[in-house]
């Protein structure tokens, strides 16, 4: 219990300080947000949001790792990755409450600090700097797609690779394989082949 609370704590501090990036936000303006979070916990595989239901949840990861997928005919197309600090859910089935088209999974046990729909609407009536942060934040997501959507489009299939182990080493440790693949727009097989750059060149 001790250390799950320590936990709820420091993913608290980190929710603090990357809230405070987007607009300062003073440890007792910070307080007004606590009451509308909701701490949910989910096993490994657990499904958070399915197809076809409309997400009830703004979640930030307390602990654990999640992918957000499309199901496909010809199978899955993942398309997050997100670990401890990072926002997950289905955004388009959220603000515009609608069925989502993505599925939310857990790939690890998972703590979320989670804000439903209606808790984020009262906090934005209630709390006008909230909402102006809000905004923030999805104009900054949406600008973070459209920059890695134009990376897919330029970079080849190496570049990719070398670029994602570059920046994300520590995800290759307790991502399966086949997610990160999916990710990369990189099929199972040629994602094999390529982790041999991985291995740093023997000297002469």
């Amino acid at each position: 219990m001790g250390k799950q609370k320590s936990s709820y704590k420091t993913a608290l501090e980190g929710l603090h300080h990357y809230l405070s990036r987007y607009l300062p936000i003073s440890r007792s303006e910070f307080q007004h947000l606590l009451p509308y979070i909701e701490i949910r916990e989910y096993d490994k595989k657990a499904k958070v949001t399915k197809e076809g239901e409309v997400e009830r949840y703004f979640n930030i990861i307390a602990r654990g790792l999640v992918r957000k997928y499309l199901p496909l005919k010809n199978g899955e197309q993942t398309i997050q990755l997100a670990v401890e600090g990072h926002i997950i859910h289905s955004e388009l089935s959220f603000f515009y409450r609608t069925p989502s088209t993505s599925v939310v999974e857990t790939i690890e046990p998972t703590v979320f600090l989670s804000i439903s729909y209606e808790s984020l609407e009262q906090l934005y009536k209630q709390h006008p700097k909230f909402e102006r942060i809000g905004r923030l934040i999805i104009t900054d997501l949406f600008v973070r797609k459209d920059h890695r959507f134009f990376d897919q489009l330029r970079k080849n299939t190496r570049e990719r690779f070398l670029d994602y182990i570059k920046t994300h080493s520590h995800m290759l440790q307790r991502v399966p394989q086949k997610y990160i693949a999916s990710y990369l727009n990189i099929k199972p097989e040629t994602f094999s082949r390529l982790k041999h750059l991985m291995r740093p060149a023997k000297k002469s």
